[in-house]
């Protein structure tokens, strides 16, 4: 069974910062893309940062700067650093597993709230 585990979010100021974690278990992690998504009520899921089974990473334009994607292959966990988090960075943020051959995986989710 392939189990996507995030952790780490919750209530943050603005200007502040959080760190995601996602845990897989299930599949080989070293061959899989990693990616965050995150969806904000009433509007679609859109990809914050992926990372590469290389270790290639990117982001969307509204996080640049401000967060960072990585992954540990020894603890089969990818991770994503907020830092100066902003209102709009509000929603359910959701941990990702892509390979071409295989199927996607997704993660149950974890809130992630900013007050304006």
């Amino acid at each position: 069974q392939v189990l996507l585990v995030e952790s780490g979010g919750g209530l943050v100021q603005p200007g502040g910062s959080l760190r995601l974690s996602c845990a897989a278990s299930g599949i080989t992690f070293s061959y899989y893309s990693m990616g965050w998504y995150r969806q904000a009520p009433g509007k679609q899921r859109e990809v914050v940062a992926t990372i590469s089974s290389g270790g290639s990473t990117d982001y969307a334009d509204s996080v640049k700067g401000r967060f960072l994607i990585s992954r540990d292959n020894t603890k089969s966990t990818t991770y994503l650093q907020m830092s100066s988090l902003k209102p709009e960075d509000t929603a359910v943020y959701y941990c990702h597993a892509r390979r071409t051959i295989s199927p996607n995986y997704w993660g149950q989710g974890t809130q992630v709230t900013v007050p304006s």
